[in-house]
């Protein structure tokens, strides 16, 4: 079994660092100062060392840490396992709002795959997001499965995969799953002009998976992986979108928008001229597009007047792009091709459910 330390040095070894050495007996100059090269992806998931045995099991290495999200992003039903690696001693920092703060050469891993009809799980594609030490941008690759399941392999121009899989409700549907190019995850990923994560935030981090049995966030405290974190308990917590028990409608349908959709539609994303925010935090009824009129949607608006039409889904916009998988009128744009319906019935009923208003 490697150690933590080895695996680092792997990881580490990908990245093309090249310390240019000073010339002996000569002050160091802006010329002649040590320098670093841009990050390297490596030719094959496997070569990084991140997972032991048949790298399809994903089950990590020291120092490869597995994570799940409070709501996640829904993409064509897949199966999603997430990890983090940070290097050496390094440490994540706490942000009350927005993706926590990561370490130069952070590297998180996010496979996806189906569960076919021998409810057997077929990997599809690995994505790698990582924080390159040499401008300390982050930088993003696609790693594409084999037929044989037995490794991924770098691949930048997306691909179409025929794929037939089972739902959350065992209903066997088929598609064709769209590897997305490495400027598609840009999109998404682009806040104020620099890539950044999506998912890692702290409160969609602090619950329980079934597969830790505690708090993910108190346990990456008490793992020294994370710090200026506050009593976790005072620490916001995301609601789960699927989770009625807990959380009431509007809380989840709010999660639910927040995760899908405002990487995009918020101030400083892809969608920020439609004027329509989705945030969790929001609370301007115009940014919501309560009674708001669309500023960019075009054909794809369906001939709908309003974003969001309180006690009406049939006749907010929101609700009929969703409801859509035709280019120009889907919604979100990316990530899916089919619709998602439970998803779908959730954002309907919360809009159903609001106090029925008229524009003025």
């Amino acid at each position: 079994m490697r150690t933590y330390q080895m695996i680092a040095a792997g990881i580490l070894a990908g990245f093309g660092m090249l310390l240019l050495q000073q010339c002996k007996g000569k002050p160091s100059t802006g010329s002649d100062a040590p320098r670093q090269t841009g990050f390297e992806f490596k030719n094959k998931l496997s070569d990084y060392g991140f997972f032991k045995g048949a790298i399809k099991e994903l089950v990590p290495n020291s120092g490869v840490v597995r994570y799940e999200l409070h709501t996640p992003l829904f993409t064509d039903y897949t199966v999603k396992d997430r990890f983090i690696v940070l290097p050496g001693d390094s440490q994540m920092h706490y942000v009350s709002r927005g993706p926590l703060q990561f370490p130069d050469a952070t590297v998180i891993i996010k496979n996806f795959a189906y569960t076919n009809e021998q409810h057997q799980k077929v990997m599809i594609e690995t994505r790698l997001l990582v924080k390159d030490p040499a401008d300390h941008e982050w930088k993003v690759m696609n790693y594409l499965w084999n037929k044989e399941q037995t490794d991924a392999v770098k691949h930048i121009t997306g691909a179409r995969v025929p794929i037939r899989f089972l739902d959350d409700r065992q209903v066997p549907v088929s598609t064709i799953y769209q590897v997305p190019n490495t400027n598609d995850c840009k999109r998404c990923h682009t806040q104020e002009g620099a890539l950044m994560p999506i998912g890692p935030k702290a409160r969609n981090l602090n619950f329980s998976p079934a597969f830790l049995g505690s708090n993910q966030l108190a346990d990456w405290v008490n793992r020294h992986m994370i710090t200026g974190v506050p009593d976790v308990s005072t620490v916001e917590q995301l609601p789960a979108w699927n989770d009625a028990q807990h959380y009431t409608l509007e809380q989840r349908a709010r999660a639910y928008l927040d995760v899908n959709c405002a990487h995009c539609h918020t101030r400083s994303g892809d969608a920020y001229n439609t004027g329509l925010f989705l945030e969790y935090e929001q609370k301007d009824p115009q940014a919501l597009g309560i009674l708001k009129s669309p500023v960019s949607a075009g054909g794809g608006a369906g001939g709908l007047n309003y974003d969001l039409v309180p006690g009406d889904a049939t006749h907010s916009i929101l609700a009929y792009r969703m409801s859509s998988t035709e280019p120009g009128t889907a919604m979100p744009e990316l990530a899916r091709t089919v619709i998602h319906k439970e998803g779908v019935k959730l954002i309907v009923d919360w809009i159903n459910a609001m106090p029925k208003r008229t524009a003025k």
